[in-house]
Order: C-alpha cells, then sequence, then structure tokens
C-alpha cells in the first residue's frame, strides 16, 4: 500500500491534535516533520534540532518518533522527504499568510490542505461550553471564567480545558491537571500558560491541559459535570460544543474577516461577544457587528465591556512601565492592552518606552513587533527569558509596574520595584452569560 507523505506545518498545538486525531494510526498517512513558526512562540527554536514529536505519542508506525523542524527549511523539507500534502495546522494567522505558505508548498510539488471542524473535533461524554476567539486577546479567558463561575454556582463540578502549550516533554505533557497555583510552580509552567492557567485557579476551577486531547477529556469528564472549554489564539474547539460562544475586539475591528481560522469560528458561534465596548470606537463596534450580522445571521450579538480594576493611588503621579500579556501583542498584533489603559485612566504622570533598554530576547521581539506602544510584553518560555524581562525592567528603573499580564508577575520575576497588577472582568450590556446557560438549560444538564 502506498503512503500519503505528509508535512504538518504548525507551533506546538492544534498541529499535534490534527495528527492526533485524523493521521495516527492511520497506515494511509506517512507523516514525515512537522514544521515549527518562529512566528508564534519565541524562545522554543533553539530546541528544533533536537525536537521530535516522541513515539510514545504518535503511536504505531513511528519508533523514532516524528521530527519537529523550522517552517523555513519547508521547501527542502518537501523535496528531501517526497512529500505529497502539507497541512496547514496553527492559529492567528491573516488569510494572506495562509495563502503564502500555500504558494510555497505548491511552487515546491506538494499539495496543500486544511483539517476541518468536523475532522478534527472530538465528542466528550458531557455537555461542552465552548469560548472561542477571532483573534488572539479578545477576552475570551474572562468570558470563560465568569461561565465556569456561573456554572459552580449551580452546583456543577467544572473542568476548565485549555488548548495546548506543550513546551516541555510532551510524553510527561500528555494529560495535565492544575488545580492549585503549587501546581504551576511544580510544572514549571512557561509565562504564557501562567496567563491562561492562573485566572481560573485563583477562582477554584480546575484546568485540564496537554498534547493528547482524547486523553484530556477522558480524564476531565471523569471529575466534571460539564466541560468549559477555553480556546487558545483564534483556534477551533477541540471538542464538539454544546454552546459556542466567539468573542470579538473592536480595537482591531475587520480583523474577524481577516485571520484563520477566527473567521471559521465567526461562521460556526451560535453567539459573538463583542468585547472591550467601554474602551472602543463606536465607529468601530458598528463595524464589528455588521460584519458579524453578515457574516453570521444565525448568531447572536453580546454586547460587552471588559471592566478594568487597579489601585489608583499606586499609579496616579508615578513614573510607570506597562507590562503587557506577551502573546495579544505578537502574534495577535494589538499595539497595547489593560495595563496601559488603566495606566492612562488612573493618571501616571509618565509611562516609559522600554524598547531603548530592553535586551536579550526582549530585543529581539522589538525588532520582530514594530507595533508595540511603550510596553514590555511579558515572554517567558524560558528561564534566560524571564532573566531578560528582569533585566530590562531594571533597566527602565520605573516609579512602579503595572501589569496587564493576566498572570501574577510577583511570583515568576524577583525585582525591587512595585507592581501593581490590573484586573479586568466581563461585563455584559443586553444579554448575559447567565441567560445563555438558562436557555441551553435542557442540553446542558442544568
Amino acid at each position: 500500500m502506498s503512503h500519503e507523505r505528509t508535512l504538518i506545518m504548525g507551533a506546538a498545538g492544534r498541529d499535534f491534535h490534527d495528527f492526533n486525531t485524523v493521521f495516527r494510526g492511520d497506515d494511509r498517512f506517512d507523516v514525515v516533520a512537522f514544521t515549527h513558526t518562529a512566528t508564534q512562540n519565541i524562545g522554543e527554536l533553539d530546541e528544533l534540532p533536537t525536537r521530535r514529536y516522541p513515539p510514545e505519542l504518535a503511536g504505531e508506525g513511528y519508533p523514532d518518533g516524528i521530527p519537529i523542524r523550522a517552517e523555513s527549511e519547508l521547501e527542502t523539507i518537501i523535496e528531501t522527504e517526497d512529500v505529497d500534502t502539507v497541512v496547514f495546522s496553527y492559529s492567528d494567522v491573516s488569510h494572506e499568510h495562509v495563502m503564502h505558505q500555500a504558494s510555497r508548498a505548491l511552487a515546491a510539488g506538494a499539495d496543500f490542505r486544511l483539517i476541518g471542524p468536523d475532522r478534527m473535533m472530538l465528542r466528550a461524554e458531557v455537555p461542552v461550553v465552548a469560548v472561542d476567539a477571532v483573534r488572539t486577546g479578545c477576552g475570551k479567558s474572562q468570558t470563560a471564567r465568569k461561565f465556569a463561575d456561573l456554572l459552580l454556582e449551580r452546583g456543577k463540578e467544572v473542568a476548565v480545558v485549555r488548548e495546548p502549550m506543550p513546551y516541555g516533554d510532551l510524553v510527561a505533557q500528555r494529560v495535565q491537571r492544575f488545580e492549585t497555583l503549587a501546581d504551576l510552580d511544580e510544572s514549571n509552567v512557561t509565562i504564557e500558560e501562567r496567563e491562561e492557567y492562573e485566572g481560573h485557579i485563583e477562582r477554584g476551577h480546575v484546568v485540564y491541559a496537554g498534547v493528547d486531547y482524547e486523553a484530556v477529556v477522558q480524564s476531565a469528564q471523569e471529575e466534571a459535570d460539564i466541560i468549559v472549554w477555553d480556546g487558545g489564539n483564534n483556534e477551533l474547539p477541540f471538542y464538539v460544543p454544546d454552546v459556542h460562544v466567539v468573542v470579538a475586539d473592536p480595537h482591531r475591528a475587520g480583523d474577524e474577516l481577516r485571520y484563520h481560522p477566527g473567521e471559521t469560528n465567526l461562521r460556526i458561534a451560535d453567539y459573538v461577544l463583542i468585547n472591550k465596548q467601554n474602551t472602543a470606537d463606536g465607529a468601530d463596534i458598528r463595524e464589528v457587528e455588521e460584519n458579524v450580522r453578515r457574516t453570521n445571521p444565525d448568531a447572536e450579538i453580546i454586547h460587552a465591556n471588559s471592566t478594568i480594576s487597579a489601585d489608583r493611588d499606586a499609579i496616579a503621579g508615578k513614573r510607570v512601565l506597562v507590562v503587557e500579556d506577551g502573546p495579544t501583542l505578537t502574534h495577535g498584533d494589538a499595539p497595547y492592552g489593560a495595563g496601559l489603559i488603566a495606566a492612562r485612566e488612573y493618571g501616571a504622570a509618565e509611562i516609559v518606552d522600554p524598547e531603548p533598554v530592553a535586551v536579550g530576547s526582549l530585543r529581539h521581539v522589538f525588532d520582530e513587533y514594530g507595533h508595540l506602544d511603550a510596553v514590555l510584553p511579558a515572554m517567558g518560555y524560558s528561564d534566560e527569558q524571564i532573566q531578560d524581562l528582569e533585566t530590562t525592567i531594571r533597566n527602565v528603573d520605573p516609579d512602579v509596574v503595572v501589569s496587564g499580564t493576566p498572570h501574577d508577575l510577583e511570583r515568576l520575576i524577583d525585582i525591587e520595584t512595585p507592581i501593581e497588577r490590573v484586573r479586568y472582568e466581563l461585563e455584559e450590556k443586553n444579554l448575559t452569560l447567565d441567560t445563555v446557560l438558562d436557555r441551553h438549560r435542557e442540553v446542558l444538564g442544568l
């Protein structure tokens, strides 16, 4: 039997899931490599020459696992490995970017493929409320946190399942369960993972993540009455949702139709939540609403604010350095986040631009992402990057660090400067999430 020689383009997340659900165990395919893009998870590239998807996860037919190579080598891999088909499997990239990669694959002699939702979504044995977005940084996690809070109030055992961010030992990370902040410390998770997990754990939500999401759901549904899927970037849900809420951001109006697979999320949503309306321009809000109504007229729109809170006295009149959520600023393309909004709203005397004194990997981040607006991304995929973050903050020497990253920065970095943590919560304006749950009471078992 001939095998279709396949290469999967990814970023250590959806690519592994597509392999596990579509290609693993199917002897019609021979997956010869994964590629890893430099634009998604800065800090891991140095490890690529030795990185492999391990045989323990790859299964029968892959006794040595599957190599993970740099995306820049795409054409070379297609030629040397006689690749028949290239599968594109990562998120929050423009439609134009996807077609550039398609053009590379086609010009090198391979077919180009995307895996659709019906092929990669798994079905859980318990109900699933899925929260996804059209871009990174729209406010998925605050929406998912509120759903989990409301379900706990109704007496339900909830498991929050996060999209994967597996940057370490993939076998050890096959199924991860986090119940306490100490669990995060013991697992030595990255800053990006802390940004996504801590907010849930602080509110008493058990968080699952991992690499093999069939095994993840089997574990999660053993202890939970209901699963809240808290998606990553603008990725599709990995589980078939019973209720699907997709979050849009009017600060990036129009992006809901320009990014993959965010537009797909928009088109399959039951509800589209237009967030951050309290800090957005009215024309931008209307543009997003018009795009939603034109693209998915069956979806109901939820209008919402993202309310920010911090200690005004800690910020007012101070010389401030703003640290923001890393992925929102980098592959999310946002120039700033909640930290800069809080610094301005609470009367900072000066907001210091960290770019001139950034060091190491953060110097590279500023070179790569020229759109950043006097803010410092909280990059921390390695101990080296965390050290670069500390050094850059010391170089700025502000009166206070205003932290808009969702995790507690003080738990991870050692600086003498006080850190004021900004918190932000979802505030619905027309249709509450509680009402959404009531509408779907029967299917959700409420």
